[in-house]
């Protein structure tokens, strides 16, 4: 037997809570990308365990983040995304901060407060923020570890690709939610057995069999050659222009603790940031990046590699439709396929004949993933 959790790990509300505090109020959160904050002024919010955060440039141009709660009462200061001109304005009773946290300004502070108000100890709680690989992530913490330190030794297997060099494909950019615990999704994305099986008509333009993968800290990384028949022309049929040089081929599929996976490969670069909703749903959140090259050259990729993609891609790439088969597993799209397997294994925690039997070797990263849970879990 190889699982460290118990069923309530995936199901309880209570180890939900425990996590939203042990694990997700104290490490590393995926704010965006540092394009998303353009200018003085701009600014993003996200969530990170209990604490809402925000990030927003100075006229400095420094990033700078807090927690999005108001001195005075504690109301959320923004919403999720914008720009302000100067400060930041408390919507209750219209206390003011500048762009730097300092609080500025409080309404009728004669005739309401007598006794004065002093500013210069009510300024915004401050976070963390730090910047890698043009994204940004906030921590909680004022004084948490850097990024470098945080990745540590992961950082140089995650493959050679610059995201930050690259531009964001608009029509890749969605969202959506699984019925399933946050932790079964991470399983599933760092479990190499399933590769061959349940994606086995979705995901054979790499070779599974010779993947190359392992932990460093609590972060997995990931990287596979490509199939024997999708290396042959190897450049004719990338579907999309390179994202990296030449030599370099494969996919790197790592999974960054505790939910931040990124999937890069020759010709694409993309985050898949997972965000635990309640014990049983959770929602993913997709941004994708190519190649800064003209539509012509994109599309002369694209035309190049059209005739291997059609025989070899399947039903996806052949345009079939197979949405009114309703089965997940006709649909030609591994992301489908993930969804529906996550969905059915969340439904069988609920027997009580539910048994957990003997991991293969592909499946050792999940042991793996649990023990960091659990370290993180029983640091109380």
């Amino acid at each position: 037997m190889y699982h460290h959790l118990p069923v309530g790990a995936y199901t309880s509300q209570d180890w939900f809570d425990r996590e939203q505090r042990l694990i997700f109020s104290r490490t590393w959160r995926f704010a965006g990308l540092v394009e998303d904050i353009e200018g003085p002024g701009h600014y993003i919010s996200v969530q990170a365990g209990l604490n809402n955060l925000f990030i927003v440039m100075g006229r400095d141009h420094r990033l700078r983040a807090f927690h999005n709660i108001c001195r005075h009462r504690g109301t959320q200061l923004i919403r999720a995304v914008g720009k302000t001109q100067k400060a930041l304005t408390c919507p209750y009773h219209d206390w003011t901060y500048d762009l730097e946290g300092n609080l500025i300004s409080v309404p009728d502070e004669t005739s309401e407060f007598p006794d004065g108000v002093d500013k210069s100890c009510l300024g915004l709680k401050p976070a963390s923020v730090d910047v890698w690989r043009g994204m940004m992530f906030v921590h909680p913490d004022p004084d948490a570890p850097t990024l470098a330190e945080w990745f540590g030794e992961v950082d140089p297997l995650l493959g050679p690709h610059k995201p930050e060099e690259l531009v964001e494909y608009a029509e890749g950019r969605n969202s959506y939610e699984i019925k399933a615990n946050w932790k079964i999704v991470v399983e599933n994305y760092i479990d190499v057995y399933h590769l061959s099986h349940l994606h086995s008509n979705t995901l054979h333009m790499y070779d599974h069999a010779k993947a190359e993968y392992g932990w460093k800290g609590p972060h997995y990384h990931f990287w596979e050659p490509p199939s024997a028949e999708y290396a042959k022309d190897h450049e004719a049929n990338l579907p999309m222009p390179r994202t990296i040089p030449e030599p370099h081929v494969g996919a790197w599929v790592p999974m960054l603790f505790p939910g931040i996976g990124i999937g890069a490969s020759e010709e694409s670069w993309n985050l898949f940031i997972i965000t635990p909703l309640a014990p049983d749903l959770t929602r993913i959140e997709n941004r994708t990046k190519l190649a800064n090259v003209s539509d012509w050259a994109f599309q002369k990729q694209q035309w190049k590699s059209w005739g291997f993609w059609k025989d070899f891609g399947g039903a996806k790439y052949r345009g079939d439709d197979a949405t009114g088969e309703d089965d997940p597993m006709a649909s030609g799209d591994f992301t489908t396929e993930d969804i529906y397997a996550c969905e059915q294994q969340q439904k069988s925690l609920k027997s009580p004949y539910l048994e957990i039997g003997p991991a293969s070797v592909g499946e050792s990263p999940i042991t793996q993933h649990q023990k960091a849970v659990l370290a993180f879990m029983q640091d109380d």
